[in-house]
């Protein structure tokens, strides 16, 4: 499987949902509804888990579909927010002190 580096910069092809998706392992997105209903606080059922990875066109998981920054990436017509003019927005730095490994992936993507 290839990696898929999603618009903040989480790794897609790690992902539970994209895992379950692609394995369509139903028993893996029953306890990915499971974690992400109590982390996010919102009703999530096993059938809201199926992603074809942030940046493309195809099936994103519940939370994904709500996400303000894959929407704002898809708006500006984006590979990557690590292309975007406005890189470093409030809305990552959101993500990015949650999971510094994004920030990190981002700015290696800027510098190439």
């Amino acid at each position: 499987m290839s990696t898929i580096i999603s618009f903040c910069g989480m790794e897609c092809s790690s992902c539970p949902a994209y895992i379950a998706t692609q394995e369509n392992n139903d028993e893996l997105r029953k306890k990915t509804a499971e974690e992400w209903a109590k982390l996010f606080k919102m009703d999530v059922s096993p059938e809201d888990i199926n992603c074809d990875g942030c940046t493309v066109e195809g099936a994103h998981s519940a939370y994904c579909n709500i996400c303000e920054i894959r929407k704002c990436g898809t708006d500006r017509g984006l590979q990557s927010c690590a292309f975007c003019d406005d890189y470093g927005c409030e809305k990552l730095v959101k993500v990015h002190q949650m999971e510094p490994a994004c920030r990190k992936r981002l700015d290696e993507l800027r510098s190439r």
